[in-house]
């Protein structure tokens, strides 16, 4: 036998087999400005353009601080997808939708005029 079986504090175990399915991670320190614009851009992209294919993680590193060497976090807010692969990171308040949508390798529905 072999593989391992998925911790259970591992959300992106029960997505894996879904190439389409975006496990998304939002960094942010407290209730900033920024940290809320940042979840408020995320929630309106993915809803756009990932209706019912993602979930979103939101971590304060003010009360967990000691997560943001896992996905080696450097400036906050950052946002990791971390599923499909490869793992990809965007900094900032993700108020540019295009940079966001590139950034994730995500494709708009219709071409914008």
């Amino acid at each position: 036998m072999s593989g391992r079986i998925p911790e259970a504090d591992e959300p992106e175990a029960d997505q894996d087999m879904d190439p389409n399915h975006y496990h998304l991670r939002l960094y942010v320190a407290g209730q900033t400005t920024k940290s809320l614009a940042a979840m408020v851009n995320l929630e309106r992209v993915c809803e756009e353009h990932l209706a019912g294919r993602y979930e979103i993680e939101v971590i304060d590193l003010l009360k967990n601080p000691q997560l943001a060497a896992g996905d080696q976090i450097l400036a906050i807010p950052t946002l990791v997808r971390r599923l499909p692969a490869p793992l990809k990171r965007i900094i900032g308040d993700l108020s540019n939708t295009e940079k966001v949508l590139v950034g994730l390798d995500i494709r708009p529905k219709a071409a914008r005029s």
